[in-house]
């Protein structure tokens, strides 16, 4: 893909991801809501920002893929030319359930199993989180770049946790673990704008061990392209379709982490 016809890609994003954040914002008082599973909701206003999301995407380039949280079409493509967008509509819904500000909209351009264009827009501050392979990430008009934090012992982190929550979950064993190691850990409810504001310098490091796709493909582009570091949550290979990751600013503190991770 050349550098204009990625840049069109993170265009359209930016404009998908402000359709679907209005369905958001409109519906935020008046959303009806339902059960996928213990502690896992839906509600009209995640299916009401996939269907605006898509229909922006579909009227720019009507013979790409569509992959939503909100639908049955959860496999990767056959085919590595074709490109694939990674939606999630909602990405917080508990948040949004509550009312507590932190949601986002979420959406991708995958092509051959890499994120190559992105937008993470948060409609409560209409801050629109973007990256196109090659060309930097931004917020809004301003250049977003990781933070300068080097060591594990001065780092902010931010983890996720699945809907329901085992004594035994991994991802609570490393909470344990880093926890006395780091300066602090938060836990929002956003994978989204964790990995968002990681691109921003404004925590350092994140990780995840039971997470899905369209929670992680536009942040995993943005952090990358503002110079951080994103691996599977052992330090190997980043897999989208896996999807579980470690994030950090630096290599320092990446490595830092994943050697704390538990395996």
């Amino acid at each position: 893909m050349d550098a204009n016809f990625l840049h069109r890609l993170a265009e359209v994003a930016k404009q998908a991801g402000r359709a679907g954040g209005q369905r958001l914002i409109e519906l935020r008082d008046s959303f009806e809501v339902s059960e996928k599973g213990r502690h896992d909701f839906v509600t009209n206003a995640d299916i009401a920002s996939q269907q605006a999301v898509f229909e922006c995407i579909q009227s720019a380039f009507p013979d790409h893929l569509l992959m939503g949280e909100e639908g049955d079409n959860h496999r990767p493509p056959v085919d590595d030319d074709a490109v694939v967008w990674v939606v999630d509509p909602l990405d917080g819904t508990t948040n949004y359930l509550h009312q507590f500000p932190c949601f986002a909209v979420s959406i991708a351009a995958v092509q051959a199993s890499r994120p190559v264009a992105a937008c993470i827009y948060d409609p409560l501050r209409e801050h629109h989180y973007w990256a196109a392979a090659g060309q930097g990430a931004w917020l809004d008009e301003e250049p977003l770049r990781v933070s300068s934090t080097g060591q594990l012992g001065d780092a902010l982190l931010s983890m996720s946790l699945p809907p329901q929550v085992q004594p035994d979950s991994p991802d609570l064993l490393d909470f344990l673990t880093l926890v006395p190691q780091c300066r602090a850990i938060r836990r929002t409810g956003s994978a989204a704008m964790n990995l968002a504001w990681l691109a921003a310098g404004k925590i350092d490091g994140y990780w995840a061990r039971q997470i899905r796709p369209w929670d992680v493909a536009a942040g995993v582009l943005l952090i990358q392209e503002a110079g951080g570091v994103v691996s599977s949550p052992l330090g190997e290979p980043f897999d989208l379709w896996q999807a579980n990751l470690t994030a950090a600013c630096s290599p320092a503190v990446h490595q830092q982490m994943v050697s704390r991770l538990t395996r």
